[in-house]
């Protein structure tokens, strides 16, 4: 069983990395996925949380949360991962000119889209911005700006459209955590990946 487990793990190593990437985006598409079957409330209201590994009511949250619970379920904290970076480099993020904050706060930074977008940049891969379905993956992050001037942000799954011409997201923008054909519904301004 050991000289099993050595082999497999020697094999894994030895794939390209683009092959292990694959394994880990699959996984993460398919958390999100997971997510979809746990009913939220639509809910923006700010929650002291606990840090780190903080969340939100499991049965409330917004958009920022689909992602950080898709990710939380890839044992990586968000909440920690932002806070870090945005302690270090405060002025590199958006809290101060939008907000007039003057200092982290880790109850709500890494549930804005504005600072997610800052940290996938600082720290993520920055993909092109198309309306080519062929250059979105499961597992891609993408943000939006809504029709009303919102941000938004979801991730994309390895499911298509019923016209199997693109991938489906996962997002929460009202009606809770909902697999949709929403990729090309609003303006893209952010493609990223993190892993």
């Amino acid at each position: 069983m050991k000289i099993l487990l050595f082999v497999t793990v020697f094999l894994y190593t030895l794939l390209p990395i683009s092959a292990q990437e694959k394994d880990f985006y699959d996984q993460l598409s398919d958390a999100t996925i997971e997510l979809t079957r746990s009913r939220v409330t639509y809910d923006p209201t700010y929650f002291s949380i606990p840090y780190p590994n903080g969340d939100v009511p499991a049965n409330k949250g917004v958009c920022t949360d689909v992602v950080i619970r898709a990710y939380r379920k890839m044992n990586i904290d968000l909440q920690k991962e932002v806070h870090e970076d945005m302690k270090a480099n405060f002025n590199k993020y958006p809290s101060q000119k939008k907000w007039g904050l003057k200092k982290t706060d880790t109850n709500i930074d890494h549930r804005r889209v504005y600072n997610l977008e800052t940290f996938f940049t600082r720290n993520g891969t920055v993909k092109p911005i198309t309306t080519n379905p062929e250059d979105y993956r499961a597992g891609d992050i993408v943000s939006w700006t809504l029709d009303n001037g919102l941000a938004h942000i979801g991730i994309v799954v390895n499911r298509k459209s019923q016209d199997g011409k693109r991938l489906l997201i996962v997002h929460n923008i009202g009606g809770g955590q909902v697999i949709e054909d929403r990729l090309f519904a609003w303006k893209i301004v952010g493609h990223y990946r993190y892993k």
